[in-house]
């Protein structure tokens, strides 16, 4: 499970031994094979990334799931690259991991950056006791309602939420946070994390009602605790 970075300035995020790795593999299972590749040039001029077969995973498939079962049962070494940051960690390839469980092979599982982590290390709220929520609701309604109830859980377990959302709908989102929110509840906003725009501020809603933020289009990881 090979780790890319978070940021394509941020090489010196991924430990040197990642890429070992990878020159071991003769099969390679990307989220996206374009950056995937990007990725492995980036860390590595000299490697030929012609020399591996190539898979996308999409939404993992019947047919990327036998293909992939195919390629463990000859043996290969198989890579598994998300888009960014760690596989398997809200990751399609989490799928594909877990044939490889089913099918009792090795895994092994690197070092590299994951934001969610990341942001939750450098917010503040509670490291003891969290949970990740994934994608909210699209629905303007139903986000709504969802913001509430993770408020209410969060209150009642003393628990630190954490959501992402399509960087398009990043403003959309602090604002629906803010407005259907109780001033005292503290939200983080982890924006750009390990770019050298990097940003990662946690205040209650009712400051973060005074600041002006714009969040369009940056990779960013909200959390809520109240």
């Amino acid at each position: 499970m090979i780790p890319s970075f978070l940021s394509e300035n941020a090489v010196e995020t991924i430990p040197r031994y990642v890429m070992e790795a990878v020159k071991k593999c003769a099969v390679i299972f990307a989220e996206n094979e374009r950056t995937a590749r990007r990725f492995l040039k980036a860390m590595d001029r000299e490697i030929v990334i012609d020399d591996f077969e190539w898979h996308a995973i999409h939404k993992v498939e019947e047919d990327q799931i036998a293909v992939f079962r195919k390629k463990i049962k000859e043996g290969k070494n198989i890579a598994i690259i998300s888009e960014a940051g760690c596989p398997g960690v809200a990751d399609p390839g989490q799928k594909l991991i877990e044939e490889a469980q089913k099918l009792n092979v090795e895994i092994k599982p690197l070092v590299g950056p994951n934001s969610i982590l990341l942001a939750l290390m450098a917010s503040g709220l509670n490291g003891q006791h969290f949970c990740f929520q994934g994608y909210l609701p699209i629905d303007n309604s139903e986000r709504i309602k969802k913001i509430k109830q993770l408020e209410d859980e969060s209150a009642r377990k003393k628990c630190t939420q954490i959501f992402i959302e399509t960087p398009y709908r990043n403003n959309k989102m602090l604002e629906t946070i803010l407005q259907y929110t109780k001033p005292s509840t503290r939200v983080c906003v982890a924006a750009e994390i390990t770019s050298e725009k990097e940003f990662i501020k946690t205040k209650s809603v009712a400051d973060w009602k005074k600041e002006e933020i714009d969040l369009h289009k940056k990779p960013v990881i909200f959390l809520l605790q109240a």
